[in-house]
């Protein structure tokens, strides 16, 4: 195996057109939908910079540029706060624009997960990357990406994340067959299936948004034909890669046991607001008490 490359690049897929919430989502894009008062990608782009993953590329498609505004500089505002000396608000403004080198690459046609991935190809090179869905916020104190990111290096091939869910909840998920790998924490990947019955999951073990991909998943993109919703599937082009044991090829899986919110689900969503509200210093001690008076008179 030739020697593996530091991982720098991350790709986040944004072009959905978030139905699930809409008439919220008819003009807003789903991923600036706030979370007490950052919008969810923001949550994932530090996600990734806090990986060391300052190369971002976000995948977007019409009516996505309030994405490129938000990570971008806004000279009047900062002007603003800054004559009223309200330094506070003014780095709460510059956090989004200075959290990495983010780049744009718009989805010409809402093809699926698997096209978006491809649509990074030019940018990411001959590299193994990472992936980041929008939709799955993880715990701040989490380190799922390193950890992710540290069994790519060593396997050469590539890796995505696990979460255990109730069986009859399976065919919301990926599902993936796996086996153990002796004398290390992550397993290998033996197959995928997309959205499985529950009576013909190979296991409750569903993939999460997080990928870390050999570069050889671009290859595979390429003759992936359309799968499950007439889309070019990304699990379809990561079952191809489980069975291929030459360069780059393999996949394996870390099983997450973290704090995760599917912000892409209207009650994962809120209950991401409340739990993070809840933690912050300037908002817990309000939000706690009114809490439990509101749930007792339930």
């Amino acid at each position: 195996m030739t020697e593996n490359r530091k991982i720098t690049k991350a790709v986040i897929p944004a072009a959905g057109l978030g139905t699930r919430f809409l008439p919220a989502t008819k003009a807003t894009p789903k991923e600036m939908l706030p979370v007490v008062d950052r919008p969810a990608i923001q949550y994932v782009v530090s996600e990734a910079v806090k990986a060391g993953l300052e190369d971002v590329l976000m995948i977007t498609g019409r009516s996505k540029r309030a994405l490129e505004d938000h990570f971008d500089r806004v000279p009047g505002l900062e002007a603003s706060l800054a004559e009223k000396g309200d330094e506070k608000k003014l780095a709460l403004v510059n956090e989004a624009t200075a959290l990495g080198d983010i780049h744009f690459v718009r989805q010409i046609d809402p093809k699926g997960l698997g096209h978006a991935v491809l649509c990074a190809r030019r940018h990411v090179g001959d590299e193994p990357f990472a992936v980041l869905l929008g939709d799955d916020l993880i715990g701040e104190e989490e380190n799922l990406l390193e950890e992710m990111m540290q069994v790519q290096l060593a396997t050469g091939g590539s890796v995505i994340a696990l979460m255990e869910v109730e069986p009859e909840a399976i065919s919301a998920y990926g599902c993936a067959d796996v086996t153990a790998v002796e004398g290390q924490d992550y397993v290998k990947v033996n197959g995928l299936v997309e959205k499985p019955a529950p009576q013909d999951a190979p296991s409750n073990l569903a993939v999460i948004g997080r990928y870390v991909l050999s570069p050889k998943v671009f290859e595979v993109l390429e003759q992936t034909g359309p799968g499950r919703g007439n889309e070019i599937q990304l699990t379809d082009a990561l079952e191809t890669l489980a069975q291929d044991d030459g360069e780059g090829g393999g996949v394996y899986a870390v099983t997450f046991k973290g704090r995760r919110f599917d912000t892409g689900d209207k009650l994962s969503y809120l209950k991401a607001i409340v739990e993070l509200a809840a933690e912050r210093e300037d908002l817990g001690p309000g939000l706690k008490p009114w809490l439990k008076d509101f749930a007792a008179g339930l």
